[in-house]
């Protein structure tokens, strides 16, 4: 039997995730396949992003994840051809117990969503992981936003860009 390839771990070491503050996300769909949009050409100094029907699944499932877990929300988020960016903001409740707590996680609500996502879509839709950065300062958050909102303009310089759309 081959030997099976390790995976990188991204994850800051020691960092508690279910710890409160913002955090950048980034999923993309397997094999890098544009199932959830294409990138508007009709106006070149305001590209955005028609979204296909997985695209609108995955657009109404973010937009739930406050009333699946308390404390969490998207404070701003774009989904691309091919995946998807967004900043997640975890808020500490100090009302919660350890189990309520511990669904706030990032990793689980990430799974989560990709998870009925792909039961939405009847196939599964993202590759195995997904890169999240700990929003550290001011000037880090206004990157990340900027970035964020200018996405869809500058899509073919991304770097996943692919060519083409499915």
């Amino acid at each position: 039997m081959p030997e099976r390839k390790q995976r990188k771990h991204i994850r800051l070491q020691d960092y508690d995730y279910n710890r409160e503050g913002l955090y950048f996300v980034t999923i993309c769909t397997k094999d890098r396949r544009g199932l959830l949009g294409k990138i508007s050409e009709s106006d070149t100094t305001n590209l955005r992003v028609s979204l296909s029907k997985y695209g609108e699944i995955v657009d109404r499932a973010v937009q739930a994840i406050p009333a699946h877990y308390d404390g969490v929300s998207e404070d701003k988020y774009v989904i691309m051809p091919n995946h998807i960016h967004l900043i997640l903001l975890i808020e500490a409740d100090d009302n919660s117990d350890s189990t309520q707590a511990a669904h706030a996680l990032l990793s689980t609500v990430i799974t989560a969503l990709k998870r009925v996502t792909s039961k939405a879509a009847g196939f599964n839709l993202w590759q195995s992981s997904f890169y999240d950065h700990v929003i550290r300062n001011e000037e880090d958050y206004q990157r990340i936003w900027d970035y964020i909102d200018t996405n869809p303009k500058k899509w073919v310089q991304d770097r996943f860009f692919t060519g083409h759309a499915e």
